[in-house]
């Protein structure tokens, strides 16, 4: 019997082996064509910070009612290397390092476990402390920062409605990963009482306080039920602006007066703020835009330079 030899059979078919030639080179050069494209290469950082904060705590009390209790708590992770920490009077990092050997398709589920391992013991930190807060991000790379400033006359409002419409448009386009707005101000609403004349009335301040408290509250105001009908009752009076704020008349110790005559309310940003942008030395609202992992880099951005283009004009 004799073997099969493969040349000889090519040589006895050669349209059928000059079709599959052409027709594998077609699909190598469409492969080839829709090969993504990327400027930085991805990779899996296989740490996590966790951070914590106890306001008015000294550094050993958060070592003990809340560093030691994440520590121990992450033991139970089956890939952890190790974990660090930095403890100071108020506030905690927690950094949470994984085996070498991880694969990389098992880190987001092992972060997963950190939070739901995290909130198990929420219940046992002291009262009083904000957190814990997680960030994993540290692989994400934005190829591209646009700045946007204004005129004397724009606000810092106004300029981040603009920023955020840009982001909107700018979600649109394909293969498209995190946009984020940075250095934007929140806005606050400050109430600067008059310590002269809080004294004049006879009042407290944290009695005023309390009065505005309740007064924002939202709460079940009830139903009112006409046949096969329920129709919930909601009461207005929440604070929506200043003006809210300013026709509010307050009742303390069975007293009514208006807002205005303790205190002097005003719009303006958080202070100090949490984080700037600047561009040419001005102030600006930077929009840092990433691409998706195996995305087209050139595709992607003729698509943003033609969207930013619709959104310059």
């Amino acid at each position: 019997m004799n073997k099969f030899n493969l040349s000889e059979w090519a040589l006895e078919h050669r349209s059928l082996v000059w079709y599959f030639m052409i027709m594998f080179a077609v699909a190598g050069a469409f492969a080839y064509l829709a090969l993504g494209r990327e400027e930085d290469p991805s990779f899996t950082i296989k740490t996590m910070v966790i951070q914590a904060q106890w306001p008015g705590a000294s550094a050993q009390e958060v070592t003990q009612q809340v560093t030691d209790r994440i520590e121990k708590k992450l033991q139970e992770l089956d890939n952890l290397e190790h974990t660090r920490s930095i403890t100071t009077a108020g506030q905690t990092i927690v950094f949470v390092d994984l085996l070498p050997d991880t694969n990389a398709r098992d880190v987001k589920p092992t972060w997963s476990r950190v939070r739901n391992l995290i909130d198990d013991i929420k219940h046992e930190f002291p009262q009083g402390v904000v957190g814990p807060f997680f960030d994993d991000q540290f692989g994400d790379v934005y190829g591209n920062i646009f700045a946007f400033t204004g005129d004397k006359g724009i606000s810092q409002r106004e300029l981040r409605d603009y920023a955020e419409n840009a982001r909107t448009q700018i979600l649109k386009i394909p293969d498209v990963g995190k946009v984020d707005i940075v250095g934007a101000q929140d806005e606050v609403i400050y109430l600067e009482f008059s310590t002269r004349k809080i004294a004049a009335l006879g009042i407290d301040r944290s009695a005023i306080i309390a009065t505005l408290q309740a007064q924002n509250a939202v709460t079940q105001s009830g139903f009112v039920e006409t046949g096969p009908e329920r129709v919930a009752l909601r009461v207005g009076g929440r604070f929506i602006s200043e003006d809210t704020l300013r026709g509010i008349n307050l009742r303390v110790d069975d007293r009514f007066f208006p807002l205005t005559d303790v205190a002097t309310i005003t719009r303006g940003y958080v202070d100090p703020p949490t984080s700037l942008f600047r561009f040419n030395g001005k102030p600006a609202i930077g929009l840092a835009i990433g691409m998706k992992t195996g995305g087209n880099l050139l595709a992607f951005g003729e698509a943003l330079d033609k969207t930013m283009t619709g959104i310059v004009q």
